[in-house]
C-alpha cells in the first residue's frame, strides 16, 4: 500500500492470456472442421455397371430371421443364409443393404452389411458359402418382418 490506498494490478495475467488463446485456437479448428464437405455415410452405394450385369449370377437362399433375447434385455437380430454365385468370375466382396421397415412401411433401419469378404476367401464361380448378419440396434417400431435385401456392392477379384 502506498499512501494507505491499495495498488491496482494493472497487469495482465500470462495464464489467462495462454487459456485465451487455447480456446481461440480450438474455435477456429472446430470452425474449420465444420465447414469441411463431407459424404453422406446414408447415401445409397454405386453399383458399378459391370455389378449390375453380374447381379443375375448370385442368388440368396436359405435366408431366414432369428431373434434371441441377451443378457441386457436387448434383442439380437440376424439374417441368416446362403449366397450361391452362378457366374464365372471370383468376388473379392458382396454387399447388401438391410432396409427395415415399420407397420406404414416407412423405413426404420438401412445398413450396409458384407456377406462375402476378402478374410474369409472371397466367392468363386459355382460356390456357395454362408452369411451371418447380426443387427442390435432396431428400433422398437420395426414391423417384425423379413428387411428388403438388396445389392450394394460388388468387388471382383
Amino acid at each position: 500500500m502506498i499512501n494507505g490506498s491499495p495498488k491496482k494490478n494493472r497487469e495482465f495475467p500470462a495464464g489467462l492470456a495462454i487459456a485465451a488463446a487455447v480456446v481461440l485456437l480450438a474455435g477456429g479448428a472446430a470452425a474449420w472442421y465444420v465447414s469441411q464437405p463431407r459424404e453422406n455415410a446414408n447415401q445409397a452405394p454405386v453399383v458399378t455397371p459391370e455389378a449390375k450385369a453380374y447381379v443375375k449370377n448370385l442368388k440368396l437362399s436359405e435366408t431366414e430371421l432369428k431373434a434371441t433375447d441377451s443378457a441386457m434385455a436387448k434383442s439380437l437380430v440376424e439374417i441368416v443364409g446362403k449366397i450361391t454365385n452362378n457366374g464365372d468370375r471370383k468376388l473379392k466382396l458382396v454387399e447388401l443393404n438391410c432396409i427395415f421397415y415399420d407397420p406404414y412401411n416407412q423405413v426404420v433401419l438401412r445398413e450396409r452389411v458384407p456377406i462375402v469378404r476378402p478374410k474369409t476367401g472371397g466367392l468363386g464361380p459355382g460356390e456357395t458359402k454362408p452369411f451371418r448378419m447380426p443387427f442390435d440396434n432396431l428400433a422398437g417400431s420395426w414391423n417384425q418382418a423379413m428387411p428388403q435385401l438388396v445389392i450394394a456392392q460388388i468387388q471382383f477379384e
